[in-house]
C-alpha cells in the first residue's frame, strides 16, 4: 500500500507540550496548549509486509535491513542514525503487538528536513501507520500517535507529543497538554487561508534550546525563569483561546495580528533565557521586510523557533504567490512553501 504523511506546522503553541508535563512535579505550572495542522509536503512511502524491517529511501543510499528482534531493533533505535526512528517504531511495534517486519520504500520525500516541520515524527507515524494497516491493528488515529511517539522516545530524541499531530493530516486540531496527559479537539475553519512556510537557510541548534528552556522547570530561580513559564502557561493560553475563535471564523487579519503577538512576547519572555539561539537575526529580517507588508498579517517563528523556519499568513491566494516571489528576490536563500489550510464545514 502507499503512504503519505505529511510534517505538520505548530501554528500557535510550541514549546508547552513538554512544558505542561512538568505538571506532574509542579502542579502550580499551568497546562500547554498548542493549534497544530499538517503541511502539505511530506514523505511518501510504499510498504508491505516482509519477515524483517527494510527501509530505504532515495535520501541516503543505504539500506536499513534488521531481524525482527528486540535485541538488534533497540540497537539501532539507539544511535544517532537516521535510521534510528524506524527502529524505535519497530521496537515498540514489536513488544506490544508482537509484529512481524515491513518494507518500506521511502520513493519521495519534499518535507523539508530540520526545519521545525517535524519530519523525524512524520517518519515515525509512517511506520506506526504501516504497522497498523498491514497487520490490522485496528489503531485510531491517537493510538498511532502514542505509538509512533514511544518510538521517537526510544530513539535520544526528547520529542514532546506536539510533533506526531502530522498523523491528523490537514485537519487543524487544538491540543491540550496536562502532565503525563493529553487531548485533542478538531478545529473548524469558516474560510480557505494561505499560509507561507519559509525555510530561513540560517542554523538553529533545536537541542540547545531545549535544554535551556528545560532549566527553567519544574520550578523558576530566578525572574528570567519565570518569565518562560509565564509565557508557554498564562500568555499561550490566552492567545490559543483567540486563535481558536479566530480559525473558527475564518478571521485572517486576526490570526496574522495573533502570530506578531505571539512572536513579540515570545522575545520578550524567551529570548533572555537562550539568546545565541533565540535571538535569530534572519527570522525578524524576514517578519519585517517591508516590502512584504502589503500582502500578509502576520507572521512568526515555527518550532523550537530560532533561525530555522518562519510561517506567514497572506491575506488571500494572489498575496501568498506575490509574497513568496518577494521573498525569492530578496532573499534568494531561501526557500518558500505554500501552505493552504482548507475550510471545513
Amino acid at each position: 500500500m502507499d503512504i503519505f504523511i505529511p510534517g505538520r506546522l505548530c501554528l500557535f503553541g510550541e514549546h508547552s507540550d513538554w512544558a505542561a508535563e512538568y505538571r506532574q512535579a509542579n502542579p502550580n505550572i499551568e497546562p500547554g496548549y498548542a493549534i497544530v495542522v499538517g503541511t502539505n509536503q511530506g514523505i511518501y512511502a510504499k510498504v508491505k509486509i516482509h519477515p524483517n524491517l527494510v527501509f530505504q529511501t532515495a535520501n541516503y543510499s543505504q539500506v536499513l535491513e534488521l531481524a525482527m528482534e528486540e535485541k538488534q531493533l533497540l540497537s539501532m533505535a539507539k544511535t544517532e542514525n537516521f535510521y534510528s526512528y524506524v527502529a524505535g517504531v519497530a521496537y515498540q511495534a514489536l513488544i506490544r503487538y508482537q509484529v512481524g517486519g515491513l518494507a518500506i520504500d521511502n520513493y519521495l520525500t519534499d518535507l523539508p528536513i530540520k526545519k521545525g516541520l517535524s519530519s523525524s515524527a512524520a517518519i515515525c507515524v509512517l511506520v506506526a501507520r504501516a504497522f497498523n494497516h498491514l497487520y490490522d491493528l485496528g489503531l485510531t488515529i491517537q493510538e498511532e500517535m502514542e505509538l509512533a511517539y514511544r518510538g521517537e522516545r526510544t530513539t535520544p530524541s526528547q520529542c514532546g507529543r506536539l510533533d506526531q499531530a502530522c498523523a491528523y493530516g490537514s485537519q487543524p486540531i487544538l491540543m491540550t497538554f496536562d502532565g503525563a496527559q493529553y487531548k485533542i479537539k478538531l478545529i473548524t475553519v469558516a474560510q480557505e487561508l494561505y499560509l507561507i512556510i519559509v525555510d530561513l537557510a540560517g542554523s538553529k541548534d533545536t537541542q540547545t534550546i531545549l535544554t535551556q528552556l528545560n532549566q527553567c522547570y519544574p520550578t523558576a530561580q530566578n525572574s528570567i525563569q519565570t518569565q518562560v513559564q509565564n509565557y508557554l502557561g498564562k500568555m499561550n493560553s490566552h492567545l490559543i483561546q483567540q486563535a481558536v475563535n479566530a480559525l473558527q471564523q475564518g478571521d485572517k487579519a486576526t490570526i496574522g495580528d495573533l502570530m506578531n503577538q505571539a512572536q513579540t512576547e515570545f522575545d520578550r519572555c524567551l529570548i533572555p533565557a537562550c539568546p545565541d539561539q533565540l535571538s535569530a537575526p534572519i527570522l525578524h529580517q524576514l517578519l519585517a521586510h517591508p516590502a512584504l507588508q502589503p500582502h500578509i498579517y502576520g507572521g512568526k517563528g515555527v518550532g523550537s523557533q530560532g533561525d530555522g523556519t518562519a510561517q506567514l499568513i497572506a491575506r488571500d491566494r494572489d498575496s501568498q504567490a506575490q509574497a513568496i516571489a518577494i521573498i525569492h528576490r530578496d532573499f534568494p536563500q531561501m526557500h518558500c512553501f505554500p501552505l493552504n489550510i482548507p475550510q471545513t464545514n
